[in-house]
């Protein structure tokens, strides 16, 4: 453990140093050229300084009032992340104002992963802008990548004033991100935490919750749900639409830190004007482009979005239908109502027989690697990949449908039912599914992790996982494999040495996958 944690600190640092030197070096010209920025401090919750940028539309002279928009920075990124941005927000007609988080590079304070400190932040920071700046009270927004997301929901459910928020790549469960299946995503984690320790200053509770994290401290599961339940606009979603702001959610399919399932949950509670964007792509590498400038269809339907819900304008976002996705494997935007609609069909095949498989072993079927492998999908479509008849089934367990005579458009959220019967009372499994070619090459689709905990050794239970969201089209001549093992990088294993699980599938309680698909 603590080599992948040095591991990936070391890569982190490598990723955040370079996303700075570009950024430096492709938003300063840009920043230089324009006369209306302004670097600022200002005073956020007790008084902590954060350093902030303003942009106002060019040749204001003070006589009249601009919508504001305010955008909180990303984890490990300073306040130049958004100035290209900025910037065309500002000759669209905005007032921005951008400021570096508690916690990270030249702002105060110290780190409370939008805790409620960095929620009063924000609201502090909407203060001073209303005070500083020709900004028009009734018309704010906020927007972020990433941590800046998070924080953007969470000062829309606490501050009344905010009437329209653009989160992308952002979370809404933070406990069903990193801990979903009851799983520590330990790369994430490691991720997360490098950057932090090297570009910001931790919170002694923060650096308690991270040790105990990578620890798999049970008797510190409930205190940790607690921290990340107060963390989640999902806990405040009744607020958010008491409040009434505009929320639009933009997220990639493959995102390793925050996963789309819990977007499409919180999309579903959500009873306020609201517009859902999933790509292929991993944590913020959607809207990365656009952070450089370039044409980006993320940046292009947030302005889109502020455009109508801050400034009136009538530019028809407000009627197209509000959940657009492009699959993983190509093709242009489709459009729907609402999630239920991505899928027309749930097609179920058995998982039959009864299956042992030990533990402890990496059967070779893998999630991947936080970023590098959903990037490779995102941009050559080849997602991580297992060859299916040579895995080895001592520490796999592998199922397969029949051959598909036409395509199956899978959309939507995969879910698993089995019966596990474990020789230990911890454990972990994690299910994948594979779009299998003639050659047995399989391409994954889907997969999560499954953990338990004070289970009686050698009695059966039952298991319902859902499967990470996705939009993948299965070729014709193919077939879907489902493989479980105990073992992924990705994720922290609890199952003791010489464990064995059981997977059986009992007459009055067959055990299956149930995969949405789209008709053609």
């Amino acid at each position: 453990m603590g080599h992948a944690r040095i591991t990936l600190r070391t890569a982190a640092v490598g990723v955040v140093s370079a996303a700075l030197i570009a950024g430096v070096a492709g938003l300063a010209p840009a920043a230089q050229a324009a006369p209306s920025v302004r670097f600022v401090d200002i005073p956020g919750d007790g008084g902590t300084v954060l350093k902030a940028n303003v942009v106002t539309p060019a040749g204001d002279d003070g006589s009249r009032s601009y919508p504001l928009v305010v955008l909180p920075t990303s984890w490990g990124l300073p306040q130049v992340e958004y100035l290209a941005q900025a910037q065309k927000l500002a000759d669209s007609g905005y007032v921005v104002l951008t400021y570096n988080v508690r916690g990270f590079w030249q702002s105060g304070g110290q780190i409370e992963v939008a805790g409620p400190p960095d929620v009063a932040d924000a609201s502090r920071v909407i203060d001073w802008a209303l005070a500083h700046t020709p900004a028009d009270p009734a018309r704010i927004g906020m927007a972020g990548v990433s941590y800046g997301a998070g924080i953007s929901l969470l000062a829309a459910a606490h501050d009344k004033r905010v009437r329209a928020v653009a989160a992308l790549s952002g979370w809404a469960d933070l406990i069903g991100s990193i801990y979903s299946g009851r799983t520590q995503h330990v790369q994430a984690g490691a991720l997360l935490d490098g950057v932090g320790t090297v570009t910001g200053r931790e919170s002694p509770e923060v650096r308690r919750i991270f040790d105990r994290f990578y620890a798999s401290d049970l008797a510190a599961e409930q205190e940790m749900t607690d921290w990340g339940r107060e963390r989640s606009a999902a806990t405040y979603v009744d607020r958010l639409n008491r409040n009434g702001a505009a929320v639009m959610l933009a997220g990639a399919w493959g995102d390793s830190i925050f996963p789309v399932n819990q977007d499409a949950d919180f999309y579903g509670r959500l009873t306020v004007p609201k517009r859902l964007e999933l790509r292929p792509g991993d944590h913020a590498t959607p809207e990365i482009t656009g952070l450089f400038g370039l044409p980006n269809d993320v940046w292009t339907d947030t302005g889109r979005w502020f455009d109508h819900y801050l400034r009136g304008v009538d530019n028809g976002i407000d009627r197209e239908q509000p959940v657009q996705l492009k699959p993983r494997t190509g093709g242009g935007y489709e459009t729907y109502p609402d999630w239920k609609s991505l899928a027309s069909d749930d097609r179920k095949f058995a998982l039959a027989g009864s299956t042992t498989i030990h533990a402890n072993v990496d059967s070779g079927a893998d999630g991947g690697t936080v970023f590098l492998s959903s990037i490779l999908d995102q941009v050559a479509q080849l997602p991580p990949m297992a060859l299916i008849p040579l895995l080895p089934r001592r520490w796999a367990a592998v199922w397969q449908s029949e051959r598909y005579t036409t395509p199956q458009r899978v959309r939507g959220t995969v879910t698993l039912h089995t019966t596990l019967t474990p020789t230990a009372e911890s454990g972990t499994f994690i299910a994948y599914v594979y779009d299998v070619g003639p050659l047995g090459v399989g391409k994954l689709v889907t997969h999560a992790p499954y953990a338990w905990h004070g289970r009686a050794p050698g009695e059966p239970f039952g298991v319902d996982l859902d499967l990470f969201s996705t939009a993948y089209d299965v070729p014709a001549g193919h077939r879907l494999a489902v493989v479980a093992d105990t073992v992924d990088p990705l994720y922290t294993e609890h199952n003791p040495s010489g464990a064995q699980l059981t997977f059986s599938s009992p007459q009055d309680d067959p055990s299956y996958v149930s995969v949405p698909v789209r008709e053609q």
